[in-house]
Formats: structure tokens, sequence, C-alpha cells
């Protein structure tokens, strides 16, 4: 769960925040895991009613139909395709420490490119050849991060601590808006609470510990960078650039090097688990059926891989690294509300598998899980807003003109 949480979104967020809401920026990571934990406890319920992976997907249909699912399925594949999309543009941030071309222009738009597609290839060739590539990469992962936190303490500058004035919810809002994509993926571990064999014990213990770690390594990440880059807000990069004051070229490489790690590590992730849920949903009818169709020779969903590595580097060179985020956790967090609204009634449904997990107060930890999401998502910006809305239409609409298709056609199951 910890390497689920841990990611590319910390690599380019420091910055971010310290814009919005300047040294302020330590409480929004307080409560951007607070609201996580409310979530994370939500779905550790409802996940253990279930033996089945699918997640919200799978809650949804179980609780309001095959409509309410389909909205929710769509919405995470369009916050996967809007989180390939903000990793690839911190990732190509991020080469530009090495390779300068990367920050701009032709030289960027070839970096984004020879990287999506490079790991589009390898998910198309197979699975396995991912999952390598995928474990290879998590090894680098964690080990900068920690050097750039634990050397980075005593580098501290106070001056730089002098708080501004209080934020208004509005920045503090997109503040915590745009952490919750540092702190998600807890979500890949808890949707399968029902595969568990103790879930009862063991996923409170798993969220409790993962989110508690997570944490603390982005607040010490936070403090580090706010304590030793007096320029954070206006960094593309901000570990390699804190780094290069306090370690010099070779201890901001390693950093920089580490990040191109878990970048590529994400993103590879995001590429292999996205197309799967168009994957899903075509297998339901849903979706076209081309959309399920596996490769003849690699036996993987190469169709579905191909338009979600297209529409994802498309909005990678159309886009900001902040717009793709909050797109991106707009979708997020609308799947969460799905999934919060099905553990409630799902709690008083009783022809619906019991919950091997039930949490203490879970009513009121429901409620504040939906309360918050949909308060970040009524203060997220009308353009991201204005985005999602436009992609849940054209899902709808490609939804509706599969099953009139379906309908139609002689075959079509009953």
């Amino acid at each position: 769960m910890i390497n689920g949480i841990v990611g590319a979104g910390i690599l380019g967020l420091p910055s971010r925040v310290h814009a919005l809401v300047g040294v302020w920026g330590l409480l929004v990571h307080l409560a951007c895991a607070l609201v996580i934990l409310c979530v994370g406890l939500t779905f550790a319920e409802v996940s253990s009613r279930f033996h089945s992976t699918g997640g919200p997907y799978l809650y949804t249909l179980a609780a309001f139909g095959p409509l309410a699912a389909f909205v929710v399925g769509w919405l995470m594949w369009v916050a996967r395709v809007a989180g390939i999309a903000a990793i690839a543009a911190v990732m190509a941030d991020y080469l530009a420490f090495f390779w300068p071309p990367a920050a701009a222009g032709p030289g960027r738009i070839a970096a984004i490119c020879a990287v999506i597609a490079g790991l589009t290839v390898v998910n198309v060739i197979g699975v396995r050849h991912a999952a390598r590539l995928l474990s290879a990469l998590t090894v680098g992962k964690l080990l900068p991060l920690l050097l750039f936190a634990g050397i980075g303490v005593f580098f501290l500058a106070p001056r730089n601590f002098t708080p501004s004035p209080l934020p208004g919810p509005g920045p503090f809002s997109r503040a915590v808006l745009q952490l919750i994509f540092a702190y998600a993926g807890f979500e890949a571990v808890v949707v399968t609470g029902g595969e568990f064999e103790n879930p009862a014990r063991d996923l409170p213990f798993a969220l409790l510990a993962a989110i508690a770690i997570s944490t603390l390594l982005y607040v010490v990440i936070q403090v580090v960078c706010i304590g030793t880059l007096p320029g954070l807000a206006g960094s593309s990069k901000p570990l390699a650039d804190a780094s290069l004051r306090f370690m010099g070229v070779a201890g901001a490489s390693v950093v920089a090097l580490g990040a191109l790690f878990s970048a590529s590590g994400t993103l590879g992730g995001s590429i292999l688990v996205s197309p799967r849920l168009l994957f899903a949903m075509a297998g339901n009818g849903q979706l076209p059926a081309a959309l399920g169709r596996a490769h003849p020779r690699f036996h993987t969903p190469h169709l579905a891989l191909l338009l979600t590595s297209a529409v994802g580097l498309a909005l990678a060179l159309s886009g900001t690294f902040a717009h793709v985020v909050t797109v991106s956790v707009i979708g997020r967090l609308l799947s969460y509300v799905g999934t919060a609204a099905a553990a409630w009634v799902l709690r008083r449904r009783p022809d619906q598998p019991p919950a091997r997990f039930r949490v203490p107060a879970g009513g009121l930890v429901m409620g504040v899980s939906l309360g918050a999401c949909v308060w970040l998502i009524a203060h997220s910006g009308a353009r991201e807003l204005r985005d999602v809305a436009i992609a849940t239409a054209i899902g709808l609409a490609i939804y509706a003109l599969t099953r009139a298709l379906a309908r139609r056609s002689p075959t079509a199951r009953p």
C-alpha cells in the first residue's frame, strides 16, 4: 500500500502547493491525509463484501446498477489517463536536468512521445514484460526520496518558514485537491479486500500505517523544499532544484534519476491498468466490442492500450501539469463519491454479502468522505470541471450508441 501511495505525484506538487498556500502547505498535507483516511476506511468496508476485483465499478454496479457503474468506471479511466499526462509532463521536467532540451519545445515533445510510446510497446508485448520493468523501476523509487529528506533536514533556513497570511477556503481547497493526486493509490490494494484472509485485522492496520508513513515522508519532503529552495513556488522540478543547493550536482543527479525511475514506474503502471477498465466495460457490452479484443499473439488488450496511450499523449502535449492533475483528481474523487454512496446503500441491503470489516462510526466516516469529496470538487476550477463534464458526456454518448447498436444486432445477447 505504501508503494501504491508513494509515486510520481510528490515530484512536482511541493512547488504547486507552496504557490497556492505557502508554508501552510504543511497543514494541507495533514488535511489531505485525513480525507484519504476516511475514504480509505470506506473502501475497506465495502471491498470486504466482495471476493471479485473491480473496485468502485463493481461496488457501484451492485448498489446502483449498470449505468451508474459505467459512469464511475469511465471516470476512473479519465482520471488515470489524465494522470498519465501529468506524470509524463513532470517526467520531462526531471529529464531536463540531464538533457535541457526536454524542458520545452520539440525536445519536450520528443521526450514525452518516446516515453509513452516505449511503455505502450512494452505493455502490448505482454504483461510479464511490463511487470518485470515495473519491478526494476520500483527498486530505485524510495531510496532517493529518503536520501533527499534525510539529508535536507540539516540544511533548513528558518527564515523560509515565515508564515504568509492564512489562505482562504478557495486556495486551501485547491491545494488539498492537487495533493489528493499524491496520496491516492491506496485503493489498488483496498479494492481487493474481499480476497484477504482476515480483512477485519489487516485492512485497518495496512491503511493506517501506510497513510501515516506516507504523510510523514511527504511532510518532511515539503519541509525540505520550503527550507532549502527560496524560489520553490516557481520550480517545475522542486526536488532536483532543492537537492542541487544542499547536495551539489552529484546529489541532485541521484535525486533526479530516482524521480525518473519513480515517474517511469508510475507511468508504466497506469498504462498497464487503465486499458483494463475499457476492456472490462467492453466485455460487459458498455463500450464498443473492439476495445474488448485481445491481441492474437500477445493476448493483451492492444486496442484499449493504444487508445489509452494516445489520449494520454494528447493531454500531456496540450495541458499544463496543474490542469491535468486537477482533472485526474476530480475523476478520482467522483469515483470515491460513488464508492462512499455504495457503501452507505449496501449497509442497508440485506440481500448483499456481509462486510468482513465494518468501520467504527461508519455513518460518520462515510458522511465525512462524501462531504469532503463533494467540497473539494465544488472548489475546483471551472475549466477542469468543464473538461470532466465533457469527458463524461462523451462517455455517455459512446455508451448509448453501443447499447443502441447492440439492440439492433441480430446476435445481440438477451
